[in-house]
């Protein structure tokens, strides 16, 4: 696993290719990341499967929780197909993005 930080942002990224353990790694190793907002990046994974993706729900709704965004980078995929609660994205600037006006909502107290 990769992780980059920028600013008040991490970006987990699978190095593995095997989502399940990236998953138990991102899982376990949370109380490191649980203070910044979190992208993680599934470009690398052509196969990853919806349920793959809904997986990471419990983990976001977490996150959230804690009012720091949580945002997963998919390239090819039915974003139609993930709960409204899971924000899923293409690109990893369209991420940055939504941190950024997510960072403004709650520091205009929304």
């Amino acid at each position: 696993m990769k992780v980059d930080e920028k600013g008040n942002t991490m970006t987990l990224k699978d190095t593995q290719g095997d989502f399940t353990s990236f998953l138990m790694k991102v899982t376990h190793q949370y109380k490191t990341y649980e203070n910044h907002n979190i992208i993680i990046d599934l470009l690398a994974h052509k196969d990853i499967t919806t349920e793959d993706v809904i997986a990471l729900l419990p983990l976001s709704k977490q996150h959230k929780k804690a009012k720091k965004s949580f945002i997963v980078v998919v390239g090819d995929f039915d974003y139609n197909a993930i709960p409204t609660k899971l924000t899923v994205v293409p690109t990893l600037l369209e991420a940055n993005d939504i941190i950024d006006m997510e960072e403004i909502e709650r520091d205009l107290g929304f």
